[in-house]
């Protein structure tokens, strides 16, 4: 299933079922428009939501919000592809030996077509294509061999980072990683049952059409599995948490390329779909 927030013109907020170019209204079949308090009753309510026949409408005439508006934690790792470790390690930076993980303020994260702010003071905007793992259920001390039945599903995220603040004004990553508008994730939650294989999905972020980021989820150097287990070791996971699994190479520090007020950055995850976003002046 693909679930999708979305409210129409001037409507209030709801739930949906996306099937092709449009989507179903199942808000009241689910018994809210919350859709991380739905994710722990997903597996009974699947039957329902599949034979949902309530408003529909073409996804053109909707706006898309963040599937997960509300998460407890956004949590992203660092150097998780093998080509971008090193980059940073040409650049200098210390590549970890062992899962280097931060968080992202909640506070940063918006819909899949949202714009993203430029902020005034900084002039190293950037990009990262990620895979977004989204909790399903409550689960501490997850073995690697069980951790895929805690994965609710799957998103496209765009880490979007602030590089000065990232690497030179803040002693941990947070800062950089969580200026308001730099978490657009979307465009819907696609189950984890619509997957085959979430280490064999092919990743493409492009700039006004330029092909920045294009490489496949299987060379990440811990799994999604591996650092599902690694976090679950230190803290309770909750249904609608969010985890980004790591950037591959072509980020704008390494090509000395970064984002200005009027690009538009599109990010495109195969069978997830695309979010697309565009850099704007802070107000």
């Amino acid at each position: 299933m693909k679930i999708a927030r979305f409210h129409t013109t001037d409507g209030p907020t709801r739930l949906g079922r996306v099937d092709g170019d449009r989507v179903t209204d199942i808000s009241d079949v689910v018994g809210g428009t919350s859709l991380r308090t739905v994710l722990p009753l997903l597996p009974s309510l699947k039957q329902a939501i599949l034979a949902a026949d309530g408003p529909s409408h073409p996804l053109a005439d909707v706006v898309l919000e963040a599937p997960i508006d509300d998460p407890q934690k956004y949590l992203g790792i660092g150097m998780n592809y093998k080509e971008h470790a090193e980059e940073a390690r040409a650049a200098g930076i210390p590549v970890p030996e062992n899962q280097m993980w931060f968080n992202k303020q909640v506070s940063c994260i918006v819909g899949p077509y949202d714009a993203v702010v430029k902020p005034g003071i900084s002039d190293a905007l950037d990009y990262e294509i990620e895979l977004g793992v989204v909790i399903g259920r409550r689960c501490k001390h997850v073995s690697v061999e069980d951790a895929r039945s805690v994965v609710a599903g799957y998103l496209v995220t765009n880490d979007v980072s602030v590089r000065d603040w990232l690497q030179k004004k803040s002693p941990t990553f947070t800062l950089g990683k969580s200026f308001d508008t730099h978490g657009p994730i979307g465009p819907w939650l696609t189950t984890d049952d619509e997957i085959a294989d979430p280490h064999d999905l092919r990743m493409t972020l492009s700039v006004n059409g330029e092909v920045r980021q294009d490489w496949p989820t299987s060379d990440m150097v811990h799994d999604i599995h591996e650092q599902i287990a690694y976090l679950s070791q230190v803290f309770t996971l909750m249904p609608g948490d969010i985890l980004a699994t790591g950037t591959p190479a072509g980020i704008g520090a390494s090509r000395g390329e970064f984002l200005k007020v009027g690009d538009v950055v599109r990010a495109e995850i195969e069978g997830l779909g695309h979010i697309e976003n565009r850099v704007v002046a802070e107000g």
